[in-house]
């Protein structure tokens, strides 16, 4: 039986690779990031045909956790086919890639980050948000002009995701073309699932990184995205960006609702994050009730796309129902919340609400890319909200939290972030033996125990879409 259940080690189509914490210290392929010679020249593993073996763990719903010890999850062309307690007689000529003893779990998905904040992640976090813009954030992403920066910057934060546990991200570049399209190569070399986004902003802000005029940003998004359809992306895709609301006049936001509406893309921006941002905006739009709002009048607010807005951490009812009627994603951003004294968001309230949401890291208000790391943030936070604000508000359970890092933010995506049939696979293998005491424990404990201790020693293999990635 080439390749089936039963098949001895080496055997037929069988075998079992090396852990993540043997392979770690070679050379990482991704290293070829850094030469801009090679920037579209990693290719990932051919085959996204495959059966995997494992501990098995996915989500179904926010309340439902899957767990399958020593069990199959199918791979063909890229999509699951489903976890199996034994594998079906269809599969068995399949490549089978024996991983038992270890965790196989969803990839994890990144629903908010700034790639050119990373270069400065864990500086500034005695600041609240809009000094830390003004101090960190702002001279930071002025620097991303210079492409010869923006290379060496960038390999340094892809490289850094490629490592880590996350298999997709949506992304924050900055205002500048060049340097925006010269990430979305360098991810696109992954092999990982982004969207990645050239920001628009022409007020309120410092003048080296203030465009023109709507127009003129308008004008250079056009040449951004005509350039990104030129380009032979299979994984990587445009988001439009408008940084807030404070930093795009009228005129921007009105052009990028119908650059939305005409392309059908996605949109990503922040909303509701710090009482200061929510007070400005106010002053910008006193005839407009809430934030939202604002998005609402110029057709970015879910009417053209799918949208996702971070952080909504201030969001009255009027905003709440906002987001719910329009399907507009919420990235929950914990550690960036509380870096950068803006509060505690009322997830329990949007889960019971039933909106779409996932988590996000916001580098560099947040100082992790690992989302595993924002599922601890977020349950910890909301124990803090239930002490401090609502004392009848469940916190977060870890099968909530690990649904958020997978099949909740998976969706922005479209089917990503489970192993139920029909999803595309990514997956990741985790080496928890370590973690692990003599005693055995059950796979939900040892997911428990990977969301807390692990890092990315722990990480034995990764695909996105059955692509092989490490």
């Amino acid at each position: 039986m080439e390749g089936g259940a039963d098949a001895p080690l080496g055997v037929g189509g069988a075998y079992r690779p090396e852990s993540g914490l043997e392979r770690k210290g070679k050379t990482s392929p991704f290293s070829l990031l850094t030469n801009p010679a090679n920037r579209l020249s990693y290719k990932p593993m051919p085959s996204n045909t495959f059966v995997l073996r494992g501990d098995i763990c996915y989500s179904e719903t926010p309340a439902t956790l899957v767990t399958r010890e020593d069990g199959y999850l199918v791979c063909v062309e890229g999509v699951s086919r489903g976890v199996f307690p034994r594998l079906p007689d269809e599969y068995r000529s399949l490549l089978l890639l024996d991983y038992r003893g270890k965790l196989v779990v969803p990839g994890l998905v990144d629903l908010h980050t700034h790639a050119p904040q990373f270069s400065f992640h864990g500086l500034g976090m005695d600041c609240e948000l809009m000094e830390w813009l003004s101090v960190h954030a702002f001279p930071e992403e002025a620097k991303y002009a210079d492409a010869r920066y923006a290379e060496k910057a960038y390999a340094q934060f892809v490289d850094d995701l490629v490592e880590g546990p996350n298999t997709r991200s949506v992304i924050f570049a900055t205002i500048h073309r060049a340097s925006a399209l010269l990430l979305m190569d360098m991810l696109e070399a992954s092999g990982l699932v982004c969207m990645a986004g050239k920001v628009n902003m022409d007020r309120n802000t410092p003048d080296a990184l203030c465009e023109k005029d709507g127009e003129t940003s308008l004008a250079e998004t056009r040449l951004w995205l005509a350039e990104c359809a030129a380009r032979p992306y299979q994984n990587t895709y445009p988001i439009l960006t408008p940084r807030f609301v404070p930093s795009c006049s009228d005129g921007l936001l009105r052009g990028l609702g119908e650059l939305q509406k005409e392309f059908s893309l996605p949109l990503q921006s922040h909303l509701s994050e710090n009482s200061g941002e929510i007070a400005f905006v106010k002053e910008l739009y006193p005839d407009i009730s809430c934030y939202g709002g604002v998005y609402q009048r110029f057709g970015l607010f879910g009417e053209g796309g799918r949208t996702v807005m971070a952080h909504c951490v201030w969001c009255g009812e009027e905003e709440i129902a906002l987001l719910k009627k329009n399907g507009v994603f919420v990235a929950h951003c914990p550690q960036s919340n509380t870096n950068l004294a803006s509060g505690i968001a009322p997830i329990r309230r949007y889960l019971t609400e039933g909106l779409a949401m996932g988590l996000g890291s916001d580098v560099a208000g947040g100082v992790h890319t690992s989302i595993f790391r924002a599922m601890q943030d977020a349950v910890a936070v909301s124990k803090l909200r239930q002490c401090l604000v609502n004392r009848d508000e469940r916190p977060l359970t870890i099968e909530e939290a690990f649904y958020l890092a997978t099949k909740g933010g998976g969706a922005f995506f479209g089917k990503a972030g489970s192993f139920e049939a029909g999803f595309e696979c990514d997956i990741l293998v985790i080496d928890d033996a370590s973690l692990t005491p003599r005693v055995p424990l059950p796979v939900k404990e040892r997911l428990e125990r990977a969301v807390y201790l692990s890092d990315d020693r722990h990480i034995a293999a990764k695909w996105a879409r059955g692509m092989r990635i490490l």
